[in-house]
């Protein structure tokens, strides 16, 4: 008994410090630290020290994480969460904890497969003409099971606890996250959308102040990621999700446009996705999208050189597909003094929005002497 309230008399002591209300040099916390989990892991049979030694072991996973020692910062957060999981089933809290760390080693496993945004580098999945390394995509399905185990974990705990509904809530948006960065971007809209309406139900609860803070940039952040995951749904997954029920109305518009800029019909838009033809065409002439294009020559070095300005912009335009873009642009640049001739291999990627991988673009031409005349894809 003495042994397990002086190591609870040092956690308090490191909580402080974490918390910065006792502070201490970098050297003296990491001592601390380590005294602290050697301490906690001499009393494995406690579920409240097997539970701190889960969070601890997950601050000095933090720290590594922060000095660039990923390996490092994986090995012990992968300690850490099975000293979670033994104590998780004692009470809610330290099941809480388990998800929490469920999810943050997720964040950690998948890192490589984000940019500085925390936005998919990989997006298309297998489609993408450079996907991730077989070891960064291993992490991120681990990173994915992990997160869904998080999901199941919140799940399991009573959800007329509003504690347990957000953090259900938020393991959704992170799944949803964790399965767009390996490229699997229906489910992960579905997830978004499914987490969306969790955190609507819950401002419509009244929650206090600070929830609601919480669940309104939740809000945002989803709303960010649905807008930007559109953007790589083909026309067969947008219906899916319609008729699954998982396509937010306010999201149809932007939806109507993803499938006219891959030149679906109009009335094939209206049949499939259950809307009149007067609200597609209305959708389609008042909602904008950002065609941009680049012109790329191959050089003698064999690599692929970027033209300069106008062959390489972007621009608004409305109820126009990809192909009617770029095609106006290919007229342009056969006839102009930059086209390289017959004898040159030259190609036009179109994008809806931004520059991406070559496999996202909305049309891709390639000439060259030596094939057949180029069609648009």
């Amino acid at each position: 008994m003495v042994q397990r309230e002086a190591v609870l008399r040092l956690d308090e002591r490191w909580a402080r410090v974490r918390a910065g209300v006792a502070p201490a040099e970098p050297a003296e916390q990491e001592g601390l630290l380590d005294e602290l989990i050697g301490a906690l892991r001499a009393l494995t049979d406690d579920p409240e020290c097997t539970a701190l030694l889960g969070l601890r072991l997950a601050d000095r996973a933090a720290l590594r994480f922060a000095a660039g020692d990923r390996a490092g910062a994986l090995a012990t957060i992968e300690e850490g969460l099975r000293s979670s999981e033994r104590a998780a089933r004692h009470t809610p809290e330290y099941a809480r904890w388990y998800a929490r760390g469920l999810i943050n080693h997720g964040v950690w496993l998948a890192w490589p497969l984000s940019d500085a945004d925390r936005l998919p580098r990989h997006p298309l999945g297998a489609a993408a003409d450079q996907g991730p390394s077989a070891m960064e995509r291993a992490a991120g399905e681990r990173a994915r099971d992990l997160t869904r185990t998080a999901v199941e974990v919140w799940a399991g705990l009573d959800q007329r606890d509003p504690v347990n509904r957000q953090g259900l809530a938020q393991a959704k948006v992170f799944l949803g996250d964790r399965l767009a960065e390996l490229g699997l971007t229906e489910d992960a809209v579905a997830w978004a959308v499914d987490a969306e309406a969790d955190f609507r139900r819950l401002l419509l609860a009244d929650p206090a102040a600070e929830e609601a803070e919480a669940a309104e940039e939740a809000l945002d952040h989803i709303g960010r990621q649905l807008e930007l995951r559109l953007r790589y749904l083909a026309f067969d997954e947008l219906v899916g999700l319609r008729t699954r029920g998982l396509l937010p109305e306010r999201l149809l518009p932007r939806a109507v446009v993803a499938a006219r800029i891959r030149s679906v019909e109009e009335p094939e838009i209206a049949s499939r996705l259950h809307l009149g033809a007067e609200q597609v065409r209305t959708m389609l002439e008042v909602t904008p999208w950002l065609a941009v294009w680049r012109f790329d020559v191959r050089g003698a070095d064999g690599l692929w050189h970027a033209l300069p300005h106008p062959w390489r912009g972007a621009t608004e335009v409305r109820n126009r597909t990809a192909q009617d873009v770029a095609s106006s642009l290919v007229r342009g640049f056969t006839l102009s003094p930059d086209h390289p001739g017959d004898a040159a291999h030259w190609r036009v990627l179109l994008w809806w929005h931004e520059e991406g991988d070559p496999a996202g673009a909305g049309f891709r031409l390639l000439s060259s002497p030596d094939a057949p005349p180029p069609t648009p894809s």
